[in-house]
């Protein structure tokens, strides 16, 4: 502690700094291969895409475009502002926006994001901040594609391999924040960009304390250390007192992400329909999310979030049911001489995740089923378990968009290399939903055809659906101008006063 303690008095000799944590140093701080939540975090305030969401998360308006519209349903124009400058002075034309488009489809990168563009026919700039974007067919997320970050061609066009690029330790963007300082395993400071197109960032310093151990993370906000974080259920309801309340602001909502067991199906113990159905029988969400957010979380039912059109509210939780799990176990091959056996995977940079593997262990034990856990640090986790498919099942999170893509995980394209695809499911209906949800427009006939892939998907456990937590965040009293909405508190952070 007494190191982040001299951190933050040095620190803060800035003349106004944010501090916030961050459980894991970023891998790539490049949008088309931050693929981790915290390299996503950091680079949020290192570049734009084209456009973003309002704050009401529904609609779509100009983030480097200051307007945009349909020609025909294949071809979408885009007016880029005139006044967007990088990091280092260069300024911001459509040539960067080709470039990106070009870098994304290129076989000598693997980003998952790149799926998104497969529609794409052409990307043309008609002049220096007009783009024409031509799509094979109509494409039911044609806009919200472009909300992926930009990159500087005029920085990138000579770059013979982005995956090891030193760019992605020392960042180019358009962002309200540059790249000060980035010290593995100790500090991540970002500095308001002067020439920022909507006007400078009122905080000057933004400074990312890497903290991988939760309860630190949580002794440093409530000694101010900090001045945002996120506070966990049980956290909230036994470990803060009236003093804390005094000093900070809470805001809590439903968060757009969920946990879920998911099964390695490439593999032959997981491939028989009935152990995954007696897993699923075995277990109880509802008591997992009792015991573990009080009433700050609800029980996923399925791959879409409440509250989207995908979200099939007929689909309801497994009951469980022990007698029957332990029935469908015995017409596999297993029972007490002989009991199914397995290991879950699961890091350590969320506090909640590795208790929730231990209630699934007791609960799995009750229908005999032998579980053994192995917690692991973020980076290890991701690069040795999850990317390689290298683990029986994981104990792991989406983060999902208001409008869901299928395509990225239900998908067999994306079982491969760099794919969200993880757990290797394949199922030509829905892969044939899929590729004829693409194209559909109408948001009522797609919001049809998601319901019926929620239930397909959910019938057929590839995962098991366990809990939507609550977002529950704290922001120190002295930050002004933070306003609550649905997409959360950010939205307007260049305004925030410290």
């Amino acid at each position: 502690m007494h190191y982040f303690l001299l951190l933050f008095l040095s620190i803060n000799l800035f003349s106004s700094t944010l501090h916030l944590a961050t459980s894991t140093n970023p891998s790539r701080l490049n949008p088309i291969l931050a693929t981790d939540s915290g390299s996503a975090e950091i680079t949020g305030f290192l570049f734009n895409g084209l456009v973003k969401y309002e704050k009401d998360s529904s609609t779509i308006i100009g983030d480097l475009a200051k307007e945009f519209y349909y020609e025909d349903d294949k071809t979408l124009i885009f007016k880029l502002r005139k006044n967007v400058f990088w990091h280092d002075g260069e300024k911001f034309t459509a040539k960067d926006v080709v470039f990106t488009y070009e870098v994304l489809i290129s076989p000598t990168i693997s980003s998952p994001y790149s799926a998104s563009f497969r529609f794409v026919k052409s990307v043309e700039a008609l002049d220096e901040f007009t783009i024409k974007v031509q799509y094979k067919k109509p494409y039911f997320k044609a806009l919200e594609t472009w909300m992926m970050g930009i990159l500087p061609e005029h920085i990138l066009k000579d770059e013979k391999n982005l995956m090891n690029s030193s760019f992605n330790t020392n960042p180019i963007g358009t962002g309200a924040y540059r790249l000060y300082q980035l010290e593995h395993s100790k500090n991540i400071i970002l500095t308001a960009f002067d020439k920022y197109f909507e006007g400078r960032a009122k905080i000057d310093k933004i400074s990312f304390h890497v903290i991988a151990d939760p309860m630190t993370r949580f002794l440093m906000l409530k000694s101010l250390a900090l001045d945002v974080g996120g506070i966990e259920s049980m956290q909230y309801e036994r470990q803060l007192n009236d003093e804390f309340f005094k000093k900070f602001n809470i805001y809590e909502n439903i968060s757009r992400s969920y946990t879920y067991l998911g099964f390695n199906l490439r593999l032959d113990k997981f491939k028989n329909p009935k152990i995954r159905e007696a897993l699923s029988l075995a277990i109880d969400r509802q008591e997992m999310v009792n015991i573990l957010f009080f009433n700050h979380a609800k029980v996923c039912t399925g791959p879409f979030l409440p509250g989207t059109k995908a979200f099939n509210e007929d689909v309801k939780a497994p009951t469980k049911n022990i007698e029957k799990a332990k029935q469908l176990l015995r017409q596999a091959g297993y029972d007490d001489k002989n009991p199914f056996t397995f290991e879950i995977v699961t890091s350590n940079s969320s506090s909640i995740r590795p208790y929730a593997a231990q209630i699934l262990q007791h609960q799995l034990k009750k229908a005999g089923v032998v579980v053994k856990l192995r917690v692991m640090e973020w980076q290890a986790f991701l690069n040795m378990v999850v990317f390689p498919h290298k683990f029986e099942s994981v104990l792991l999170g989406w983060g999902l968009s208001p409008t869901p893509d299928p395509y990225m995980f239900w998908h067999s394209d994306n079982d491969k290399k760099g794919g969200f695809n993880l757990v290797g499911y394949h199922n030509n209906r829905i892969n044939e939903m899929i590729e004829e949800s693409q194209s559909i427009i109408d948001r009522k006939k797609l919001s049809k055809i998601w319901k019926k892939m929620f239930k397909i998907i959910t019938d057929e456990n590839p995962y098991l659906f366990l809990y939507i937590p609550n977002s529950i965040t704290a922001v120190n009293k002295e930050i002004k101008n933070v306003e609550s909405s649905p997409s959360g508190i950010w939205h307007n952070y260049i305004e925030w006063e410290k």
